[in-house]
């Protein structure tokens, strides 16, 4: 782990996501309670967003709301108060099959039991609610089977096709698989997300069997604003995926995990995945009891797939092109690879990546190499910077050749 401060001054930076325009009638109001242990609410959170989820405001009192199926809410000019949880119980092998879950995220073919769409619209929990995930059986019982993208676990929140809308002061805790995603949508704003992904199955100690449990996977969306998010996960805390454009991050903590990814890019061959103006700010990468989760290995790191296709998505696929450009980050570390799902004969990516500049960077390092740039032959990597880094070797360790040579390119 580095804990580093990184000033990177980088072309215009993206502004925040512009405000919903909320406009809810104020004699349109829902109210609602959890029916209690061991019932279903699902048709009355149907019943209350179906009446007031348009030019309304519907409020859930604390405590469990218990859903059974997927869910999807459309709202428009209005407000959501979600001061309790949405619980999705985990009947595994109900939510595994296709047709009880959505595809609306296009890349990997990735499920989702929840989706909201719409515009203008503001969901805040109030630091009392959320989505409540139930991830410890699916934790374990996916420890010992084998995993893969397009599986059917459940993506917790998907934002999808959504134009001026806010998510506030919300909690997801155990999450199965990813946390949120936003696809296919503009001016969003998340202002406040806690995600706790944690085993606590005693016979997983100091396993990391909560991969996938991503903070958030961006796709196809533009103007996005990710602001004062704490992520515990098994995987990357942001994941910055294709076309998504004109994104902000502020005050994020990243509690394990694999950092902030840019990627994967480059799985299609026939679509171009192009990442362009990614402004983030005091960014903050904590490794944490590694008997809850050992893994805390980068700051930030690019990914793309090689220039060969090696099987089809959701799992294989490659050789697609597309760009990485102005990316301005605070507070990080920085890893760059172009292999993801390679092989040793194959094509290099033609995906590439500038415009990257990285100024003023303290702290600590867990490995003697303190950056490492592996740039496909065919495009390249333009624009590269590095300057002013004062980071030190991992105590008690000196440092080798390659923490030197890393540091001769950043003078």
């Amino acid at each position: 782990m580095l804990r580093k401060n990184l000033l990177l001054l980088l072309g215009a930076a993206p502004l925040l996501s512009a405000a919903a325009q909320i406009t809810p009638n104020p004699a349109k109001v829902c109210s609602l309670r959890p029916l209690g242990p061991g019932r279903d609410d699902t048709d009355q959170v149907e019943k209350a967003i179906s009446d007031c989820g348009h030019f309304g405001t519907t409020t859930f009192e604390t405590g469990m709301f218990n859903i059974t199926r997927k869910m999807t809410w459309d709202l428009v000019s209005s407000k959501v108060d979600l001061k309790g949880f949405l619980s999705f119980q985990p009947d595994i092998q109900f939510w595994l099959n296709p047709n009880n879950t959505y595809r609306v995220v296009f890349i990997q073919s990735q499920a989702s039991w929840f989706v909201v769409t719409g515009s203008d619209f503001e969901i805040d929990a109030h630091n009392t609610g959320g989505i409540e995930g139930n991830g410890q059986p699916w934790w374990s019982f996916f420890a010992t089977r084998t995993k893969a993208d397009g599986d059917g676990r459940p993506i917790s929140l998907t934002l999808w096709n959504v134009t001026r809308g806010a998510v506030r002061n919300f909690k997801i805790l155990s999450p199965p698989f990813w946390s949120n995603t936003v696809a296919q949508s503009s001016s969003v704003v998340y202002d406040g997300m806690f995600v706790n992904a944690s085993n606590a199955d005693p016979l997983f100690v100091g396993k990391n069997i909560v991969p996938n449990t991503d903070g958030i996977n961006t796709y196809r969306s533009d103007n996005v604003s990710l602001l004062n998010w704490d992520i515990t996960c098994g995987d990357d805390c942001l994941a910055i995926k294709g076309n998504s454009t004109n994104i902000v991050a502020r005050n994020i903590t990243c509690r394990g995990g694999n950092g902030i990814a840019f990627g994967s890019l480059g799985q299609y061959a026939n679509m171009s995945d192009n990442v362009i103006n990614v402004d983030m700010e005091n960014l903050r990468m904590i490794r944490i009891d590694p008997n809850v989760q050992p893994n805390m290995g980068n700051g930030i790191y690019f990914k793309s797939w090689d220039g060969s296709v090696n099987g089809a998505p959701p799992t294989g696929g490659g050789a697609g092109p597309g760009t990485v450009r102005n990316v301005v980050a605070r507070n990080c570390a920085l890893h760059l690879y172009q292999t993801n799902g390679g092989h040793t004969a194959d094509a290099p990516s033609r995906l590439s990546f500038g415009d990257l500049h990285f100024f003023n960077w303290t702290g600590t390092a867990v490995a003697n190499k303190i950056v490492d740039i592996e740039c496909s032959p065919a495009v390249g990597c333009s624009n590269i910077t590095f300057q002013d880094f004062s980071v030190a070797a991992p105590l008690a360790r000196r440092p080798d050749s390659s923490a030197r040579i890393s540091r001769a390119c950043l003078d």
